[in-house]
């Protein structure tokens, strides 16, 4: 009997739905029923309560299951964007568009010759945008106008070091006003002016080897007055300008400079001046008024034809005695340095050349 009454109630629970059915039993067992039927009642609601319970979990899994499967298909994951690893940006501040014009600046400068065509940038974002050539930045200069760049990105500034070599500028690039010393060789200056270093007085050492410099302005290195080294090697000197006094080393060595291009006191007052080369010129005689502070003294391969007892000592002093003179080079000039045997007694080394 009850096997009957359990394969009826499952056919209705099909037919009418648990809700419907449990209505109808309710209305069905409202007349008053004995205690073994009553039992049986609360055992059937029981039941039913339980498999509507199951029933509205099972629907609700089976909703979700199937709009899970209705949009899994749809997302696809968002495709990775390749970013050069050198490169790294800020998007969250105001400064991006500085960022990459700094960084397109490197890019061309970093050796001071090689420009390269500055490239799109493609940038990730929330709607995968893609950062076209910003219009509205100002065009870097060409090669051709480095005389018109900033010079720290024309050259190299390094604690008060300026590195200006091989750079093909033609004219002394304006300088930071803390520069003491700047390297400008292998260039194409053809001239120094008095305005190249006005602003400049903390300057020690110049540098200008391998340029085209054949005139160089009176008093270009007159308010240079802490100058120590100086180097105007392998140029187109004809003649030489009026020095600084604190210079310690000058080098002029390879220019075309001749003795009328060398006033008689131009070494004179430069106390502390240690070394001096001014070999491969065209020099007839040797520089008047040596300083006593020197060390070397380089002459060689000039058309020097002739020296003095007074070129090195003292004609009329025997007892004097330049002690301070380490070497002499005097070989590559038409000169035979043993027909002057008095123009070293004060020396302590005789000088390097031909003496026969």
């Amino acid at each position: 009997m009850l096997a009957e009454i359990s394969t009826t109630r499952k056919l209705l629970l099909k037919l009418l739905g648990p809700d419907i059915l449990f209505s109808s039993l309710k209305s069905i067992y409202s007349f008053p029923l004995s205690p073994s039927h009553l039992g049986l009642m609360h055992r059937h609601e029981h039941l039913l309560r339980k498999i509507t319970k199951n029933f509205k979990t099972a629907i609700t899994t089976l909703q979700s299951t199937l709009l899970l499967l209705l949009f899994v298909p749809l997302i696809k994951p968002a495709p990775s964007t390749q970013q050069d690893p050198r490169i790294t940006y800020d998007y969250g501040t105001d400064n991006f568009e500085e960022s990459i014009f700094s960084q397109d600046y490197e890019d061309k400068y970093l050796d001071g010759k090689n420009i390269k065509e500055k490239k799109t940038v493609i940038i990730p974002d929330k709607k995968s945008l893609q950062l076209q050539k910003d219009e509205s930045i100002t065009p870097l200069p060409s090669k051709r106008e480095n005389d018109e760049m900033p010079t720290c990105l024309l050259c190299v500034c390094l604690s008060g070091s300026v590195y200006c070599e091989e750079v093909d500028i033609d004219t002394v690039p304006p300088l930071p006003k803390e520069s003491a010393y700047l390297y400008a060789r292998f260039n194409k200056i053809k001239k120094l002016t008095a305005k190249d270093f006005a602003d400049i007085p903390n300057l020690r050492r110049l540098d200008f080897t391998g340029n085209l410099i054949e005139d160089i302005e009176d008093g270009t290195f007159s308010k240079l007055s802490l100058l120590e080294e100086l180097s105007l090697a392998e140029n187109q000197l004809l003649k030489l300008p009026v020095l600084p006094p604190k210079l310690t080393l000058f080098n002029a060595k390879y220019n075309k400079i001749k003795s009328r291009g060398i006033k008689a006191n131009a070494f004179k007052k430069l106390n502390n001046l240690s070394f001096l080369y001014l070999d491969h010129n065209a020099l007839e005689s040797v520089p008047l008024n040596l300083p006593e502070s020197l060390r070397v003294i380089h002459l060689q391969f000039n058309n020097i034809t002739s020296i003095t007892d007074d070129t090195f000592c003292k004609a009329n002093d025997t007892r004097y005695i330049r002690d301070r003179i380490e070497e002499i080079r005097l070989e590559g000039n038409p000169i035979v340095l043993g027909k002057h045997p008095n123009s070293f007694i004060c020396l302590k080394r005789l000088p390097i050349g031909s003496y026969f």
